[in-house]
């Protein structure tokens, strides 16, 4: 079957050249029926004749008729293919290019094995947490956009399902203040540890045991809900007083024009004198 199919698609490709060289037969037979004695003037009474001949649709058989048939759809067949030689690369089908939908079996070799060690792109899709997957080739990038207006599903759809896979260290910036409430007891207990067989570990007791997260939170709204941060327990020489000093000046002269360098110099020394009697006592 596949044969005849073959055979069939040869002949539909060679069929412009065949019938081009059965109707060249015809000016064959206008050259054999011109007048001359030499070349020259059988190719002036070649016009003479010319139409007389191509009246007829019908091929000519005379083997000199034939060859001159052959010869002319050979040719074109020649000049064709040079010319397909020559031709740009174009993709014929694919013009809008060789992208296309992934499946189930594209996405395999990205996938752990085990379901708590991948990012959850989708229902199906995933990708491996591990950096130096067996194959190397199929080794990605684990940064992922997401984009979608207010209420689209962002923070249900795909952060919390990897929230819960707990495989990693997390930082959120959670705008709305719902991640932590919502998310924080299951973080704060943790995911199971796993043993060497990909199983969850067991005390002596037969309860399962967990790693829990450290929880830190920095609320810059409700600052009674935040962890704080003490700069003076990291003070220990002078060379830190004077970063200190430094730093607060810097984010605390405004967006304005900076006043006189007299004065800024003059609230710098202050504040390092009376860091230093701090730093004394």
């Amino acid at each position: 079957m596949k044969k005849q199919f073959d055979i069939k698609k040869l002949v539909l490709l060679n069929l412009p050249y065949l019938l081009m060289g059965l109707f060249a037969t015809n000016f064959g037979e206008a050259w054999r029926m011109a007048q001359g004695a030499n070349a020259s003037e059988k190719f002036l009474s070649l016009f003479a004749v010319l139409p007389g001949a191509l009246q007829s649709f019908w091929p000519s058989l005379h083997p000199l008729d034939l060859l001159v048939g052959l010869c002319c759809g050979a040719g074109l067949r020649l000049a064709v293919y040079l010319k397909s030689k020559n031709a740009k690369k174009y993709r014929h089908g694919m013009e809008y290019g060789s992208a296309r939908w992934g499946t189930r079996e594209d996405i395999a070799p990205y996938i752990d094995p085990v379901f708590q060690n991948n990012v959850i792109l989708t229902k199906t899709e995933s990708l491996t947490m591990n950096s130096r997957p067996k194959e190397p080739k199929t080794a990605r990038n684990k940064n992922v956009l997401v984009i979608g207006g207010s209420g689209s599903g962002k923070t249900r759809f795909w952060l919390k399902p990897n929230l819960m896979q707990m495989h990693s260290s997390y930082v959120v910036t959670d705008p709305k203040g719902t991640i932590l409430v919502e998310c924080g007891k299951m973080l704060q207990r943790g995911a199971p540890k796993l043993g060497k067989d990909g199983k969850p570990m067991k005390d002596k007791h037969g309860k399962v045991i967990y790693e829990p997260y450290r929880i830190k939170v920095l609320n810059t709204i409700n600052f009674k809900k935040s962890m704080h941060y003490n700069p003076f327990a990291y003070i220990h020489s002078e060379k830190d007083i004077l970063k200190l000093v430094t730093t607060l000046i810097a984010n605390t002269k405004g967006e304005g024009k900076a006043g006189d360098d007299f004065w800024v110099s003059a609230t710098r020394s202050q504040a390092v004198k009376s860091l230093r009697t701090v730093l004394v006592y």
